[in-house]
């Protein structure tokens, strides 16, 4: 994973960051990357996430649960 390093960040900013990460119980560099994938639109928060996830869920093809018989699979299993 790349690093990144900033110099001469102004001391406000420094503070700000420094509160936020205390209040969401995170580093200092665990909340910049929050608050950089936020900025740059690349967070998607978890709603989202989950509704593309069902989205794609329900294009896919799954065999019919009536051509399965569990019991005749179970029995195959035993006779092994």
């Amino acid at each position: 994973m790349p690093t990144l390093q900033v110099r001469d960040l102004p001391e406000d900013v420094y503070v700000k960051l420094s509160m936020i990460a205390n209040e969401e119980n995170r580093s200092i560099a665990q909340q910049t990357i929050v608050l950089l994938k936020e900025s740059l639109g690349l967070h998607i928060n978890n709603k989202l996430r989950r509704r593309a996830l069902l989205g794609r869920l329900s294009k896919m093809k799954y065999p019919k649960t009536d051509t399965i018989d569990a019991v005749k699979l179970i029995r195959e299993d035993r006779e092994r």
